[in-house]
Order: structure tokens, then C-alpha cells, then sequence
């Protein structure tokens, strides 16, 4: 598998997000606030939703005919994409950012992620939370299904492909996961020490996290990405890191797989995102010191089979459903004067050829 035919168009700000919405159109969710719809052919964009603060989430809902979006001002906003432009409700979901967003493959739910990394003792041990850290949401009528713990900041969350477990990932590496069919049950919970590190030379507290969880196409295991441990948090010379694990009915988790270190860099991955073949998966972020922050990599062997260094920090990766075009939203530098757009933000768009 490999990568061919880049094309790149410029997006108003930053994109933390992006989705596919009806007849293969494209959404994204930007550092501006803005939510935007996305015309590929035309290299054109359009905002049709505004949050208060960033935003970081956007997804297209087919049963529901709408947009949910989320933002760091705490809100979950139902967004009407047609001429109209409606925002249909909002809601206020956290107190904090929402991190990280996911909509359930059924298209009825939204899940959100929260949290903020407070000292908690001497030991700069986080300090428990103030809210709860993840919550889930009906996509038809607004309301609170779940309310469920972890330990903040909780960075990343996703649903299964059958939608009955959601997982979460925090800043300090550790992975809860429930089963959501008939309630909301933790079935097991486990700590990966390699996506978080302690920083020591420009100030003591946790650096990394797992800034992305994805469900294996069977639902039999976890991926993570994310970046391993730095000492330098002002760097981000961490490892670039993809781990998978499988979990048991003790309620713990187990390694089974990782990148490995001869195919890998440094920098932060942001997405990990399966080919809907099943067959590969694509993680992409911010580059520090390698030649790649792009890369493919064989589901069953875990080896790298093609890797682009795309110039930007990538913070969304998404195949189109057909699995022929591999989007990538992100953004190259940053534009400091506010009264001056300067559209820094970026979509390239591959071709997927597949030998």
C-alpha cells in the first residue's frame, strides 16, 4: 500500500478534526472555532457552526441528519450543514475543554472526554477529578446517558465498531474501558507507562499522553498512539507510538503489539486511523527528528509499508469510505496576528493505491 497524488488546500486555521458527512462532502473542526464544511474539488471551505474556543471535535450523524460538534469551551453543538446553517442545540457538557469527541458507528451517541492536569500532593500526583471525565450523549434528544470516572486530563475516546465498548485514554497512560450494552459497566482498565513521561528540564509534570484510541476492525483489540516519554515537555522528542493491546475478564490489559523502534522517529502522533479494507492503518502527528510524521503500517505484521513526511503537525487522519483517498488536516506554523487570517491551515488529500 502506498500513498500517490498529493493535493493540499488551505483551510482558515488549524484542523483538530475531520469528518465525512453526506455524499462524501468532508467537515472540519478548527482552531478559530469554526466549523467548517470542506469542498475538496474546489479547494473552497465554509463555516457553518462557531464555538467559543477551539474546536475539537466534529461528526456527521446519518440518523440523525446533523452535526455534533465539541469544543474547549466545553460545549456539544447539533448543527444543522445545509444553506440554513442552524445550530439546533447546545449543550453544556463540561465545566473544562472537551478534549476529544467520538460518535457511536450507529450514529444515536456522542461521547466526550475531559479533564485537567492538576498537582494533587507533594508527589505531583494528579489530582482527582472535578467533573466527570467522560460523558456520553443521545444524539436525538441532548441527554446525559453516562457520566463515567477516570483520571484527568483524559485526552483521547472512541467507540467499537459494534458500538457496545467506549475507551478512554489519559495523560499518564491509562486505558479504561466499558461496556455499554445495558448500562455502563468498566470491564477492565490497564497503564501503559510508554505514552507519558515525566519532564525534568523546563518544568516538573506529565508530558504525552494517548492523544488517540481506535477499535480493531473485529473489536478483539485497542490501538493507542500517542508519544513516549520526553524529559523535555517543551520538545516533543518523545517517540512517535503505536501500541495495541487485548484486555481479559480480569479487568486488565495486555500488550500484544508496537511499532517498532527501527521504523519509528521522535514527535507527537495525534491519529490512528484503520483503512476500511481492515488490512492497514494510517498514524500521522507532529514530526520532531526522523523522515516521517505520515506512515502505513500492516495490521497483522504491525511493519511499516509506506511513510511521507507531509511538512505539517497532523492532528486528523481519515480514509474517504471507499478506502481510495487518505484525507489529513492539520496545519504548517501559526498565524500570531489575529487581525490577519493568513489561513495556516492545511487538508492534503493521497490516493491510495493498494498492490
Amino acid at each position: 500500500m502506498r500513498l500517490e497524488n498529493r493535493r493540499e488546500h488551505k483551510l482558515a486555521s488549524h484542523c483538530h478534526d475531520l469528518c465525512s458527512g453526506p455524499g462524501g462532502g468532508l467537515f472540519a473542526a478548527c482552531f478559530d472555532g469554526g466549523i467548517y464544511s470542506l469542498d475538496t474539488a474546489g479547494g473552497k471551505h465554509e463555516k457553518v457552526a462557531q464555538h467559543d474556543n477551539y474546536a475539537s471535535g466534529v461528526h456527521w450523524s446519518a440518523a440523525q441528519g446533523q452535526l455534533v460538534s465539541g469544543g474547549y469551551d466545553g460545549k456539544l453543538k447539533w448543527i444543522d450543514p445545509s444553506a440554513e446553517k442552524r445550530e439546533l442545540r447546545s449543550v453544556q457538557a463540561h465545566e473544562f475543554w472537551s478534549w476529544q469527541s467520538a460518535i457511536s458507528p450507529d450514529g444515536n451517541r456522542v461521547a466526550s472526554s475531559t479533564g485537567q492536569y492538576l498537582c494533587g500532593g507533594y508527589k505531583y500526583e494528579p489530582a482527582p477529578e472535578r467533573e466527570p471525565s467522560i460523558k456520553v450523549f443521545d444524539l436525538a434528544s441532548g441527554e446525559l446517558l453516562h457520566a463515567l470516572s477516570h483520571v484527568p486530563p483524559v485526552e483521547s475516546v472512541a467507540f467499537s465498531n459494534d458500538g457496545k465498548l467506549l475507551a478512554a485514554g489519559n495523560l499518564m497512560g491509562e486505558v479504561r474501558l466499558w461496556d455499554l450494552s445495558g448500562g455502563a459497566r468498566e470491564i477492565a482498565r490497564w497503564t501503559t507507562p510508554d505514552f507519558t513521561g515525566w519532564g525534568i528540564i523546563k518544568g516538573h509534570y506529565y508530558t504525552g499522553g494517548i492523544f488517540s484510541l481506535t477499535f480493531a476492525p473485529d473489536d478483539s483489540s485497542l490501538y493507542a498512539a500517542g508519544m513516549g516519554s520526553t524529559t523535555d515537555p517543551a520538545a516533543g522528542n518523545g517517540k512517535q507510538l503505536w501500541q495495541r493491546f487485548t484486555w481479559n475478564g480480569d479487568g486488565g490489559g495486555e500488550k500484544v503489539g508496537a511499532a517498532s523502534d527501527g521504523e519509528i522517529g521522535q514527535g507527537l502522533m495525534e491519529s490512528l486511523a484503520f483503512h476500511p479494507g481492515g488490512k492497514f492503518f494510517a498514524m500521522a502527528g507532529r514530526l520532531f527528528k526522523g523522515d516521517w510524521n505520515t506512515a502505513i503500517f500492516d495490521a497483522e505484521s504491525g511493519s511499516r509499508v509506506h511513510h511521507q513526511n507531509t511538512e505539517m503537525r497532523t492532528s486528523a487522519a481519515l480514509f474517504s469510505e471507499d478506502g481510495k483517498v487518505l484525507y489529513l488536516a492539520g496545519g504548517k506554523g501559526q498565524n500570531k496576528d489575529p487581525e490577519k487570517p493568513a489561513d495556516w491551515g492545511r487538508l492534503i488529500t493521497f490516493d491510495v493505491v493498494i498492490d
